[in-house]
């Protein structure tokens, strides 16, 4: 029997097909890269925005004559696309899905193949039996033993119902994971060679305040950060109204903690703040950056930006524009406003900038970006960094520095899983180049 997932989205959609994937293959299944070998289809969709969904229709439109050619093919829909509240409707439309899982979840999938002996994942115990938390059992074989860096689900949900996201209506309210669990699976991966694993949740800085007496992810940072086997930590994505002193100090103050946080402004206008209900002023999110950059100097900083938000004006724009020209933050993720259907947004206001001017303004942030990237990418010129060297791609080694900047190294020996001090060469927006400084012994793969 072999399964095939199709994934789509975010690292949190990447962490939930491997626990599927695991899932599966606790059950006997195989994996198979050929869809049409396969016995179970899992999709993992994503519906962040509007073309990724369609994308999503389309690929399970495209399943339906596999079904056909084969009645006993398990078709398994899961993700954002079929959320938390019910999929009735997706049921009418393609009824040869045989199974709805919502995100997160591969608890339904497993029922079916089951025949209802084991009917749900979500209860903590339920999973620690079926899984036995070993290092066997948290990564499909295709990957166990081969990933360096890993994405551990922490927090599901979200409880801050920004006026433009969907995710809230589709992953349902915040729910932090114990934290026994997430401290066992980390411990597993370290088993399977994982040197660095990344915290996620959709504000992660919010872990732990739906726990009465648990610890908040300061406290959770801490206890991964003793897992042996592990030598790099971080997480991602955090939010200004919960990123505090507390947390920046244990970034400052715990070595395997890496210096570089996912700080999302989205916009520099405060009136368009409002209006996207994000809870703070661009005042406010610059203090927030001077702390970070007070108690740990070297610290990279990203964020996220919306360009066209509904009744965005030029000089509104010109705002964002000037926080990011100031701020000199080393990644900015860009994008430009879509509607999505059953947002705030969407119900009540009006998608009245027009997409010339979106992608002018958006083109203008692109551009702005890159030259400070390129400024500060040029500091690294001839500087010796630990890299962490995750695989080879077209002859390079690839690997980040504790800042996440993106290091190319030619060599022959193998850097699979090391970090290594390296001397950068050549530096550019997106990636470096570098030579090494040591040899490298050889090690058995």
């Amino acid at each position: 029997m072999k399964y095939h997932i199709w994934t789509e989205g975010c690292q949190m959609n990447v962490a939930d097909s491997q626990r599927v994937g695991s899932a599966l293959e606790h059950l006997g299944y195989t994996h198979t890269a050929k869809i049409e070998s396969a016995d179970v289809i899992v999709m993992n969709t994503c519906v962040v925005r509007q073309s990724a969904e369609d994308k999503a229709y389309g690929r399970l439109s495209s399943l339906q004559p596999l079904k056909q050619k084969n009645p006993a093919l398990v078709i398994n829909l899961m993700g954002c696309l079929v959320g938390v509240r019910g999929h009735d409707k997706l049921r009418k439309r393609f009824p040869y899905v045989d199974v709805f899982s919502p995100p997160s979840d591969p608890g339904p999938l497993v029922s079916y193949l089951t025949q209802g002996e084991i009917r749900s994942l979500e209860d903590a115990e339920t999973t620690r039996r079926f899984f036995a938390m070993d290092e066997e059992l948290i990564l499909p074989v295709a990957e166990r033993g081969k990933l360096v860096s890993a994405h551990v689900p922490i927090v599901y949900g979200c409880s801050h119902a920004c006026t433009y996201c969907i995710i809230p209506y589709r992953r349902g309210i915040e729910r932090s994971r114990p934290v026994g669990d997430i401290v066992s699976e980390i411990r597993a991966l370290a088993a399977q060679g994982v040197k660095e694993v990344t915290l996620l949740g959709q504000i992660v800085d919010r872990y732990g305040t739906d726990v009465p007496d648990g610890p908040n992810l300061a406290g959770l940072l801490r206890l991964v950060c003793e897992v042996d086997g592990i030598e790099r930590v971080r997480f991602l994505t955090s939010h200004p109204n919960y990123f505090g002193n507390e947390l920046i100090d244990a970034i400052a103050s715990l070595p395997k903690v890496m210096p570089h946080i996912e700080l999302p402004i989205q916009a520099g206008d405060d009136t368009v703040l409002e209006n996207m209900k994000r809870g703070y002023t661009q005042q406010a999110y610059r203090d927030i950056v001077a702390q970070i950059r007070s108690k740990i100097p070297d610290c990279s900083i990203a964020t996220d930006i919306i360009v066209g938000f509904p009744g965005e004006t030029d000089e509104q724009f010109m705002q964002t524009y000037q926080v990011l020209a100031d701020l000199k933050l080393d990644v900015a993720h860009l994008a430009r406003y879509s509607m999505r259907e059953g947002t705030v947004a969407t119900r009540r206001m009006s998608d009245d900038v027009t997409d010339t001017e979106k992608m002018r303004r958006f083109r203008l942030l692109e551009d702005l970006q890159e030259q400070i990237v390129t400024e500060i990418n040029a500091r690294y010129q001839g500087q010796t960094v630990p890299v962490l060297f995750e695989e080879k791609v077209k002859g390079r080694w690839r690997g980040r520095t504790p800042t996440n900047k993106l290091v190319f190294v030619e060599t022959t020996e193998n850097l699979k899983g090391l970090t290594v001090p390296v001397q950068i060469t050549w530096t550019g927006p997106w990636s470096m180049q570098a030579n090494l400084l040591q040899q490298i012994a050889p090690i058995q793969l």
